[in-house]
């Protein structure tokens, strides 16, 4: 493509990128400032629709942030795009709810894969295909997590459409199923629910992209249920702090 031939959704162009390779991906697009800020000789880009972007550096190699708004149509559209403008290495950074007892707010979930209880991934490959993380950029998380001595997660996370349906089943005509398959993704070890990295793994598979995800743990639905102690957090930069670490840590070598 052209480097003058501006991308339809995200609404820019290649020679914006600065052969930007590496992009931190947060949902949403008030987040995109904070964490420009981390980076070193941050500049701002554009704003369309959820899509606000930010260019800056680390360990002296450019990097884009940019949002990927709520859900996974939005994500795929975002990662479409970014991969025509030459974007190889993708890194999400996100919130989730707790599955697992001993998942609580505050920690940090590094996502090997992910279950695919969304509708976009469906239209790039048979749900048979598994939605995976790239080792190279899953393992630097790890790293990054340990050197910044969080306590962190490595496993399946849950991506679903519906946020409500999660929060308020059996209001849903449906929620017989949502309730069953709830129940069959505690058991078999999902550690949280959110609602993209399904979708960016896929997409990035198809595309031949690296993809991984880092997730801040909100709170636990599980342990509200069951009246146990299940603090809050909002913490954010623990996953971006973990984002950043990683890129450098990857780009060091």
């Amino acid at each position: 493509m052209e480097k003058t031939e501006t991308m339809y959704h995200i609404g820019l162009k290649k020679e914006d990128l600065q052969g930007a390779k590496y992009a931190i991906l947060p949902g949403d697009p008030g987040r995109v400032p904070k964490i420009a800020m981390k980076l070193n000789n941050p500049i701002k880009l554009g704003v369309n629709r959820e899509y606000t972007s930010f260019l800056g550096e680390i360990a002296n190699e450019k990097v884009l942030v940019i949002s990927t708004g709520m859900g996974g149509p939005s994500t795929a559209i975002c990662v479409e795009e970014l991969a025509e403008l030459g974007i190889k290495k993708l890194i999400r950074v996100g919130t989730s709810g707790g599955m697992q007892l001993n998942v609580n707010a505050g920690d940090i979930v590094i996502a090997q894969a992910a279950i695919r209880q969304e509708g976009t991934s469906k239209e790039y490959v048979p749900i048979e295909y598994p939605a995976v993380a790239d080792l190279e950029l899953t393992n630097a998380l790890v790293e990054a997590s340990k050197e910044l001595g969080y306590t962190y997660h490595t496993g399946v996370v849950q991506c679903k459409d519906s946020f409500y349906g999660q929060h308020d089943p059996e209001k849903m005509p449906v929620g017989y199923e949502l309730l069953n398959k709830w129940d069959a993704w505690i058991k078999a070890g999902a550690l949280c629910s959110e609602m993209e990295t399904a979708s960016l793994y896929i997409v990035s598979s198809v595309l031949r992209l690296q993809a991984s995800a880092v997730l801040l743990v909100v709170w636990n639905q599980e342990k509200e249920k069951r009246g146990l102690s299940n603090d809050t957090s909002f913490d954010v930069d623990k996953e971006i702090n973990v984002a950043i670490k990683a890129i450098e840590l990857l780009i060091k070598g």
